[in-house]
């Protein structure tokens, strides 16, 4: 018998996890990614709960183990600088907590020669009936599979082809941030500095490269839309935001403008009363992102991910119907009370 045929969209964290499990279970997997390659870029992304058992059985646990940031904590400090608190490394870091360019990197040597990648393209176009899918490519390549899978993030492609605009399902929660990296003027070793105030926080952290530090610049903002702007708009609001804001402050919006790594994000949920139409399903992010502030991003990716491919090769003579709802039932409630952390810690940024 021929092989399953899966689209995988998104090659971040849910896309190549999910292809690793659909080869394990003799699917033939192609991914395609927008990017022109693997990014080298983000965050630090952290592990909690069972999510150490997923790396576990992809047999990866000990290498991620490898490239923890060994963060010893975080101090709190007035807008003066001054510090007035301290908070553990688990309270950003997880159970374990590695960068995101280490973790990708890791994932991709794991399933680069289980699946086929494609990179420098996205899907344009989907058409799906009782015998599979037909994709047409922005290269103009086209192309059947038997099944389609979003792994594509926040503001999913596959998601708004086959489910609808973004505004239908990516939920704001009322922030917004910049990130980039730049010179560690404050000589942070392992060690994150955080100042908040109502609506308005600064987060600082060194890990891996003792030269340079993080910057998390987030600000009380009332539409995902910013998310849409040219770098120029976003990086006019940040300052706008920032402008009256004293201690090291002026010295980070200065090298905002000269940083090669500026990302912009807000803090969404995504929401749907189905994360499956037809032969089409989403994982991840882009299925049920539960916001930075839930801490819980990369250990849901993980887990949908084998769910998703246990319950399609479990399901009865390949009835992929049955697998998704198997999949979506069992994840739901995982996903409600992340989604609810989420929200609450976002309440309390805005607090």
């Amino acid at each position: 018998m021929a092989k399953t045929r899966v689209l995988v969209s998104g090659a971040s964290v849910a896309g190549p996890a999910l292809a690793f499990w659909l080869h394990r279970h003799g699917y033939d997997v192609t991914v395609v990614e927008r990017a022109p390659a693997l990014r080298d870029s983000g965050y630090a992304v952290d592990f909690r709960g069972p999510a150490f058992d997923v790396l576990e059985e992809m047999g990866i646990l000990d290498e991620v183990r490898g490239h923890d940031t060994q963060m010893k904590g975080t101090s709190i400090v007035d807008a003066d600088g001054q510090q007035t608190g301290e908070l553990p490394a688990e309270t950003f870091a997880g159970g374990l907590e590695v960068l995101k360019r280490d973790f990708t990197a890791i994932l991709h040597r794991a399933t680069g020669d289980l699946a086929t990648y494609v990179y420098g393209d996205s899907i344009a176009a989907l058409t799906q009936d009782d015998t599979g899918v037909r994709v047409r490519f922005d290269s103009g390549a086209e192309g059947a599979f038997d099944l389609v899978v979003g792994a594509d993030g926040v503001y999913s492609n596959v998601r708004r082809l086959a489910f609808g605009p973004h505004q239908d399902h990516v939920q704001h929660l009322g922030m917004s941030g910049a990130g980039f990296s730049t010179a560690n003027h404050l000589g942070l070793d392992h060690r994150g500095v955080l100042c908040s105030t109502p609506g308005r926080a600064v987060y600082l952290f060194s890990a891996g490269d003792a030269e340079r530090m993080t910057v998390s610049l987030s600000f009380g903002w009332d539409s995902a839309e910013i998310d849409r702007y040219d770098v120029g708009q976003q990086q006019e609001i940040v300052r706008g935001q920032f402008a009256d804001a004293g201690w090291i402050v002026p010295q980070l919006i200065d090298d905002m403008a000269m940083a090669d790594d500026f990302y912009f994000a807000s803090a969404c949920q995504v929401e749907l009363p189905s994360w499956s139409a037809g032969r089409v399903a989403l994982v991840g992010d882009a299925g049920y992102c539960a916001a930075p502030t839930s801490g819980m991003g990369t250990s849901q990716a993980l887990i949908g991910a084998r769910l998703l491919a246990n319950s399609l090769a479990e399901a009865p003579a390949g009835d992929h119907a049955a697998a998704f709802a198997a999949y979506e039932r069992e994840l739901r409630p995982y996903v409600a009370e992340n989604q609810a952390h989420g929200r609450e810690a976002a309440k309390m940024f805005g607090g």
